[in-house]
């Protein structure tokens, strides 16, 4: 299953700045816990958990927080639409297990279609932002980010906790990716010479 688990670890630059240092640190912090308190919530829609708000106010905390850390390179209006575009992702997301958790299928897919119309814009919002993230590149890694999540949740619905275990391990560095591409676009876009 983790044969080909390198095609999510990016190459390390060996003359990373401490700034790029700090910007690729705080992305991978960010799309981490993006994906840990994600399945978090998941499993307290599941299991009508007790915690359940909590954990929602939890996970909706990381769309501001997604969006303040591209502030120091797009302004305030940049990181504020961000910010907007994470927030309707997860709150799709949790719509989306309730809907299923029910058994609602139109209702799912007519959720379903709004989260991946979300995902195109998060992908046209980034490559409008930066010349270097391409609308199809990030929209594939989007969508691949919302298929696994949609598995993670099924094996869950399911009870197959293995599977649904070893799928948010790929989920985890599927993410991990999308931050090392964020990061690498904005270095690129606003690097100095190269070292050498």
């Amino acid at each position: 299953m983790y044969s080909n688990i390198n095609q999510y670890v990016a190459p390390l630059n060996p003359c990373l700045s401490r700034a790029e240092l700090e910007l690729r640190n705080t992305m991978r912090l960010l799309w981490s816990q993006h994906v840990y308190w994600t399945r978090a919530a998941v499993i307290a829609l599941i299991n009508d958990s007790p915690d359940l708000e909590m954990v929602l106010a939890r996970l909706l905390r990381n769309a501001p927080e997604m969006g303040d850390a591209l502030v120091p390179y797009y302004g305030k209006e940049a990181g504020d639409r961000y910010s907007e575009l994470i927030k309707e992702h997860l709150v799709l997301a949790a719509d989306l297990v309730k809907a299923a958790k029910a058994g609602d299928t139109k209702s799912f897919e007519a959720i379903n279609k709004k989260w991946y119309a979300n995902a195109d814009d998060i992908a046209e919002f980034l490559s409008m932002i930066n010349p270097f993230i391409t609308k199809h590149e990030m929209q594939e890694m989007m969508y691949k980010h919302l298929e696994l999540l949609t598995a993670v949740t099924t094996y869950l619905l399911e009870k197959n906790y293995t599977a649904s275990i070893n799928t948010f391990d790929l989920y985890e560095l599927q993410a991990l990716h999308m931050a090392d591409e964020i990061s690498e676009a904005i270095v690129a876009q606003f690097s100095c010479p190269p070292c050498y």
